[in-house]
């Protein structure tokens, strides 16, 4: 299967825009379990979390999924979508929608081809303005991920929508905001090192005419880039995460929390959920990539 053939005309920013959030909608549905082994492997071991003998351990990634379905239910795994969703249309929609058009806008006039600097302003612009303006949908996720792994009395809230109002309440509007610094830093790695992958694989298989431009393409340069975004993203992730599932006073900032990871764990803390966070990053842009690029396609086709 090669999918549907490249449009013509070019896709407009507002077709790339939508499809790129729901592109990001379809790879959550496929990839939202592995992403929540991932904070729940991240925030094991914190030390607000009393360590008793009756506490629950996971290991590994599939260790971290059958703990969850025997001790929670299936539904655990699913904790928090409802957020994960509103964070990819709002997120996605920014960082991987308008990617191509703020590259453009970087790129010098006449020039035959972008170069690899304009990638990089273009992936670091589009995830930071992302984050800013996504940040709490992704707090709301990722406490909701994490409020699994408490006791059934300690758990903080029933509901998405008493989540933003509960984060809202006690912590201030700044508290939706939490980790906003460390994520704005994390997604513009995580850009530079999945979008700007994926736009240079892509660009030499076709250029070397290793590849037309169909799904086998995408798949493979989609495959790269989630292996190189994971590499260069986890130390950032793993902070970030711990950063905002915390609560009030527990860290100063995101670098006492660092400090506080670095040593409680030492640097293998920094990656700790790698396994999950990969399978998670590189089967969440296989789908996405494939998905955006189809879509893309399709609407283009639709259009008289």
């Amino acid at each position: 299967m090669v999918g549907l053939k490249p449009p013509e005309v070019p896709p407009t920013a507002a077709v790339k825009f939508v499809s790129a959030g729901t592109a990001a909608c379809i790879a959550d549905l496929c990839t939202f379990p592995l992403d929540t082994a991932k904070v729940r492997l991240q925030i094991q071991g914190e030390v607000r979390i009393p360590r008793s003998s009756g506490a629950v351990e996971y290991r590994g990634v599939l260790g971290t999924l059958s703990t969850m379905v025997r001790t929670e239910g299936p539904r655990s795994l699913y904790s928090g979508l409802a957020a994960g969703l509103q964070r990819q249309m709002s997120f996605a929609s920014i960082r991987i929608g308008l990617y191509d058009s703020v590259k453009q806008l970087y790129t010098p006039k006449g020039a035959e081809s972008t170069g690899l600097a304009a990638r990089l302003l273009a992936g670091c612009t589009t995830g930071a303005v992302a984050v800013t303006c996504a940040q709490p949908t992704d707090v709301v996720k990722v406490r909701f991920q994490a409020n699994g792994a408490l006791a059934d009395g300690a758990r903080r809230y029933s509901g998405t929508v008493d989540a933003y109002r509960t984060i809202a309440r006690e912590e201030g509007v700044r508290g939706l905001w939490r980790g906003t610094l460390p994520n704005i830093a994390r997604n513009a790695i995580i850009n530079c090192g999945e979008l700007v992958t994926y736009d240079l694989i892509k660009d030499t298989l076709l250029r070397a005419q290793l590849m037309t431009d169909n799904v086998p393409c995408h798949f493979v340069a989609a495959f790269g880039a989630g292996f190189c975004a994971t590499v260069v993203a986890s130390p950032v992730d793993v902070v970030k995460t711990r950063y905002m599932n915390a609560g009030p006073g527990q860290y100063r900032n995101a670098l006492s929390c660092l400090l506080a990871l670095l040593m409680q764990d030492g640097l293998t803390g920094f990656y700790k959920g790698f396994v999950p966070s990969f399978l998670r990053l590189g089967s969440w842009n296989v789908v996405m990539f494939v998905s955006y690029e189809q879509l893309q396609r399709a609407v283009a086709l639709a259009q008289p």
